[in-house]
């Protein structure tokens, strides 16, 4: 028989000096849903007031990793029977907590093994300190569900060296420790086994002096290898010109992610270059996030959204029928569209200079 608190979504502790923060429904690979959101809120608001908290850490429930993302089954629902207005409110609330991980006060330790995509690097990615293991997988990986990479995504792909942002964000492709190390999405590698160690030592010692014992080198990666093709293909103006770039590429791998690309949703392919684009130019974490507020809305009135989690998640048969069908049918005016402020309903958020 299960335990009260094992149906509660996420759990909350103090060990010493850490208060603890366990997203904790491991069956749904721990993705985040509106109330989880609101209680991380709550908790930050206390934490950070209370003198005996000296650092805060994030971990998930399970053997599977931290976190997949939002509930997108909930978004799914909302866009294709509701107004869109409770998804707009999750975002809404999320991208502010994204934003507000991101100024925490107190170093702010996000343990990412296993699984981390989507709404799970919003809750990891923007922290202080950011540990990955032999185990990660992280990903923006909305492109294929015909969305586009938000809760600051944009803003930490558009800070990746060279083009290497760009890659990841068309084409959701997973990475591992060194790469996300290479790519800003992480700081520290410590092996899996040692996570239990310094959990305890991040309550009895101060961050710097805890890591010090468990940071290892971690296995190598594959996109330093790939920074050539990667960037010379990449750094092209329009989606159809990278795919053409990659289909001429010699190295198989730069093919692939050209078919890779050519299967998800051309709208969001386009979107989020453009994304990622104005993402640079903007700087700051919190406009980028007004600006990924405005996507994401404009999203909830397309086909894409709807069809993409259908095929992925909902029917699972993997065929997702995009409209537009094609790249070239996908005009700027579209894209444009998904930009256009949204007077009293805009995200708001007031940009912090460090």
């Amino acid at each position: 028989m299960s335990r009260p608190e094992d149906r509660e979504p996420v759990l909350f502790h103090t060990q010493g000096r850490a208060a603890r923060i366990t997203l904790n429904r491991p069956r749904a690979l721990n993705a985040l849903t509106h109330t989880m959101v609101r209680r991380i809120d709550e908790a930050l608001d206390d934490w950070e007031r209370d003198p005996a908290v000296e650092t805060v850490v994030i971990t998930g429930a399970g053997e599977r990793g931290l976190c997949a993302g939002g509930d997108i089954r909930a978004i799914h629902d909302d866009a294709r029977d509701g107004d869109g207005m409770a998804s707009a409110a999750f975002w809404r609330d999320e991208y502010r907590l994204n934003a507000r991980i991101a100024r925490c006060p107190k170093p702010y330790v996000a343990v990412m093994d296993g699984i981390v995509m989507g709404g799970g690097v919003g809750v990891s990615a923007h922290g202080s300190v950011r540990v990955v293991t032999e185990r990660s997988r992280v990903a923006m990986p909305e492109t294929g569900i015909g969305f586009v990479p938000d809760v600051g995504g944009t803003h930490l792909l558009a800070a990746a060296p060279g083009e290497l942002g760009t890659h990841l964000a068309l084409t959701g492709a997973q990475v591992g420790a060194a790469d996300a190390l290479l790519c800003g999405l992480a700081d520290h590698y410590v092996p899996t086994a040692s996570l239990p160690d310094l959990l305890d030592a991040l309550a009895e010692l101060p961050v710097g002096e805890a890591l010090a014992g468990y940071v290892r080198t971690p296995p190598a990666g594959v996109l330093a290898g790939r920074r050539d093709w990667i960037d010379a293909c990449c750094a092209a103006d329009t989606v159809e010109e990278i795919v053409r770039r990659l289909l001429a590429h010699d190295d198989p791998a730069a093919k692939e992610a050209a078919e890779t690309l050519l299967a998800k949703s051309p709208t969001a392919l386009k979107v989020t270059l453009a994304s990622v684009r104005r993402a640079r130019k903007l700087g700051t974490l919190e406009l980028v996030l007004n600006q990924e507020y405005r996507v994401s809305c404009a999203a909830l009135g397309t086909p894409d959204l709807v069809e993409g989690i259908r095929a992925q998640v909902v029917d699972k048969d993997r065929r997702p029928r995009w409209s537009p069908r094609t790249l070239g049918e996908v005009t700027d005016a579209d894209v444009e569209r998904f930009f256009i402020p949204l007077g009293e309903r805009e995200l708001g958020l007031s940009p912090v200079v460090r």
